[in-house]
């Protein structure tokens, strides 16, 4: 972080089973506050109360799922219950969007499923990984830019792999008040993702929102 000039960084917690999620939890929630933000877990074969006691325990009010990992769906009703829970509460979800795994994990975690997600939450802050589709970038721009998720900027191993102008049109079409870098680390290298974003070439103004400023208003952090 300090070698690639970051102030403060999102750390993601994730529980790959539910008898895991507790102590996940406790471990992400006792991270430095001062220099790190904690993103918990939640699990579908909790239910969302007990979910959402897990993360109040701890004071976390920000979720990471992960499809691959977690042998979940974004479309389960059980996880857009969960989802509902978390939306009243004021929890932030970053997710995982895209292929990654065998199919079976890829549609778990399709632009599609996201979608369905978003359209049954319509109060939930979401978070979609990956330009909304790592790997399924042309399912992503039919249905996700454009939409009310805010769209993070890793690309492992690099967003500079991707073809700027492409970049360029889905952050102005979605709008890039609503787009935030991330670096997907330990994937990627968080300096090297932070001079793909700068070699974009955007208004210093986009480019200082999608560097910190979107993200620091979406969690309420003060700069």
């Amino acid at each position: 972080m300090d070698v690639a000039g970051i102030d403060r960084a999102v750390c993601l917690g994730v529980a790959h089973a539910a008898r895991t999620v507790q102590r996940t939890n406790e471990f992400i929630g006792s991270i430095d506050r001062t220099r790190f933000v904690p993103f918990g877990t939640v699990h579908p074969e909790l239910s969302p109360a007990v979910n959402l006691k897990s993360l109040r325990d701890n004071g976390i009010s920000g979720v990471k799922l992960h499809p691959l990992f977690q042998d979940l769906s974004l479309s389960d009703p059980r996880v857009i219950d969960i989802a509902a829970a978390l939306a009243e509460a004021g929890v932030t979800v970053i997710t995982h969007v895209g292929a990654g795994g065998d199919t079976d994990a890829n549609d778990r975690g399709s632009p599609r499923s996201l979608r369905v997600l978003l359209d049954a939450v319509p109060g939930l802050r979401v978070i979609a990984c990956h330009f909304g589709g790592y790997h399924r970038l042309d399912e992503a721009e039919d249905l996700l830019v454009g939409s009310r998720a805010v769209l993070e900027t890793s690309w492992p191993p690099s967003t500079a792999g991707l073809d700027p102008a492409r970049i360029r049109a889905i952050i102005s079409r979605h709008g890039a008040d609503r787009v935030v870098y991330g670096s997907d680390w330990p994937m990627t290298d968080p300096a090297a993702e932070i001079a793909a974003i700068r070699a974009l070439g955007l208004p210093p103004e986009d480019e200082a929102a999608i560097l910190g400023d979107n993200l620091a208003a979406l969690l309420g952090i003060l700069l």
